[in-house]
């Protein structure tokens, strides 16, 4: 069993909001991730959802400003929250730039140096973090969820998209929905995996949906406003890719609404309440 340490907790909503530390294996390296305990739990298990932040942000974000822990307690759900990143890992330039190494993990398997020692993020995502929690909280394993924010919207994704047996619903607040077509993920995907763009295909979900076969439909919402619509998040490009496929979509713009977690807080029922629990209970 992994040894993961406390290092503090909140009542909230009839549940607990816990934050902790452990070791990780996967990433070399001290990580950190949130929980949120639904009352529920303190009798049975209950299905859990995952939560993956974007740049810059911490485990603690979403727990703090998204308004989540309400309509987790209503539904009888868990709620996990990793780091976005190693951190403190002696790599040189790792807080050179807010888009790239620390807070920037991205969500991949890095495979050049300096970074492939430590930010093993896909693998601490769907591996190694799902292991911790069975083994440390009631929840039932076999009914997971995953949805996320901007870089961890794309991740979230990614995440659904290689591992259907995994995650049985999937969400995203205005995700990086085409990666290799924007800044963002071509300066991630250049330093993290190289130079050869058929190894970024596996990290971007445009291109994954396209021969998924992803068994759930797939919600996102994304404001008109976002001042990162149209260079960095590409949603329409997602959702040509997922007409083509033929996989299910609702792709809500939000008139008015920017990249902030206001509309995330806006719109956190209905991914919770109205998306995620209803498959996570069937």
């Amino acid at each position: 069993m992994a040894n993961i340490t406390l290092v503090s907790e909140y009542n909230c909503f009839g549940g607990k909001v816990r934050f902790y530390t452990h070791q990780s294996t996967a990433c070399k390296a001290p990580m950190r991730f949130s929980v949120y305990l639904p009352p529920q739990a303190e009798s049975h298990k209950v299905p859990v959802l995952y939560f993956l932040s974007g740049l810059t942000c911490t485990e603690e974000n979403f727990m703090v400003k998204a308004g989540a822990q309400r309509y987790a307690a209503e539904s009888g759900l868990m709620l996990v929250v990793p780091d976005t990143s190693p951190r403190n890992t002696g790599i040189s330039g790792e807080d050179d730039d807010w888009d790239l190494g620390t807070g920037a993990g991205f969500y991949v398997d890095t495979t050049r140096s300096p970074w492939k020692q430590h930010y093993q993020m896909y693998s601490y995502v769907i591996e190694e973090l799902p292991q911790i929690i069975a083994e440390n909280f009631p929840v039932k394993s076999d009914r997971q969820g995953i949805f996320g924010h901007s870089m961890g919207g794309h991740g979230a994704l990614v995440c659904a998209l290689r591992n259907p047996k995994k995650y049985l619903s999937v969400s995203a607040f205005s995700p990086i929905a085409a990666p290799m077509q924007c800044p963002w993920g071509e300066k991630a995907f250049s330093h993290y995996l190289g130079s050869d763009r058929e190894i970024w295909r596996a990290y971007d979900a445009t291109e994954l949906v396209q021969t998924a076969n992803y068994h759930s439909p797939i919600l996102i919402d994304q404001g008109t406003a976002d001042n990162f619509l149209a260079n960095q998040l590409l949603p329409d490009k997602f959702a040509q890719a997922c007409e083509k496929a033929g996989q299910p979509l609702t792709l809500r713009m939000q008139a008015g609404y920017d990249h902030s977690y206001y509309f995330i807080a806006t719109f956190m029922r209905d991914h919770i309440i109205e998306h995620h629990a209803p498959i996570l209970h069937q």
